[in-house]
């Protein structure tokens, strides 16, 4: 899967990215194809048989949890020039919005896509389907990135659960690119800021571990995408005029994990309930704010079809920025490493 540079060594070419503060690593160069007719293939076939790549870039002494890794691949899908694979702690999310904002703004930075001066509409192929993008560009620099993923929506509304140290919790989940729990911050007394941090982690850490077990959630046309993966404080609504509202809020990655981005998925999952609740109209955004400050903003599109359902399209708007260039060599002989079977993943992807 690596490339080798000899046969204790293998190196990977990354370009380090942030948008509102959660750094995304996008893998460029250094592994080889995936099999696979669509980009959710390849994801599927990664997680089988090379997780250790996600293990290793985002554990030290390599890299740390609270990152994400994007590897950019091949696009199956005659529309998109590009596909990527999102990595984070908590496993293989379908979609992100921070992470397609990182990915295309690295991509067409780095000369992997061709940029154009001014507005440039992309496409790229995530595991859950095309990622229509507009970017804004000037002097070789991403200035914006406006992302549309899949349709959000409302799975289930008004669920409860009891946790051992906070009592009973209502939740509502919601799709939009994972399945989001949606708790009331207010309700649990957190007004969602840089000091509760580790507040929230301990409250989404117990929510995620209670609510598994229990959790059943099939997608309508994805099928199976795993256990419960993230909880979404969802803080009060200020008017900021009459089309646009703004709110802080917070996701919590399973496990232990709080973004510095409100997040993309996060703030689409958020106005896909807003929307079956009457709280939002078509044409009308929402800014969400984190507990670091930094903040995307969402527009409300207008209703679609997740199979049965109703659902919303929606697009994320923000920018990212060039953290750095580098080249990774990892050692097969560090006892850090060699339990992750890169070499063993190399092989198999070779025959």
């Amino acid at each position: 899967m690596l490339n080798k540079l000899d046969k204790h060594s293998l190196s990977l070419e990354l370009v380090d990215t942030h948008a509102g503060g959660d750094v995304s690593r996008i893998v460029v160069a250094g592994v080889t194809s995936l099999p696979g007719k669509t980009v959710r293939q390849q994801q599927q076939y990664l997680e089988s048989h090379g997780d250790g790549l996600r293990r290793l870039l985002l554990n030290e002494p390599y890299g740390d949890p609270a990152m994400s890794v994007n590897l950019v691949v091949p696009p199956c899908h005659e529309q998109a020039q590009a596909g990527y694979i999102i990595m984070e702690a908590m496993g293989y999310p379908m979609y992100s919005g921070s992470n397609t904002i990182c990915t295309a703004t690295a991509a067409l930075e780095c000369g992997l896509l061709p940029m154009q001066e001014g507005k440039q509409d992309v496409v790229l192929e995530s595991p859950a389907g095309l990622s229509h993008i507009t970017a804004t560009n000037v002097d070789n620099h991403v200035q914006a990135i406006t992302t549309r993923g899949e349709p959000a929506y409302v799975h289930e509304r008004d669920l409860r659960i009891h946790l051992p140290h906070y009592g009973e919790v209502r939740y509502d989940v919601v799709w939009s690119g994972a399945f989001f729990a949606m708790v009331d911050a207010e309700a649990l007394g957190f007004g969602i800021t840089r000091e509760e941090q580790v507040a929230l982690a301990a409250f989404g850490d117990e929510f995620v571990r209670t609510a598994r077990p229990e959790f059943v959630r099939v997608h309508p046309d994805l099928g199976d995408v795993g256990p419960l993966p993230f909880v979404h404080f969802m803080g009060p609504v200020e008017t900021v005029d009459n089309g646009g509202y703004r709110s802080r809020s917070a996701t919590y990655v399973h496990p232990g994990v709080i973004c510095r981005s409100p997040t993309g998925t996060g703030t689409s999952a958020r106005l896909a309930l807003m929307y079956a609740r009457n709280e939002i109209d078509d044409g009308q955004w929402l800014e969400t704010v984190s507990p670091r400050d930094s903040s995307f903003r969402g527009d409300v599109l207008g209703p679609a079809r997740v199979g049965s359902l109703p659902a919303l399209e929606t697009a994320i708007s923000g920018r990212a920025r060039i953290l750095a260039h580098s080249r990774v060599v990892v050692d097969l002989e560090d006892p850090l490493v060699a339990d992750l079977d890169l070499a063993q993943v190399l092989e198999a992807s070779r025959t």
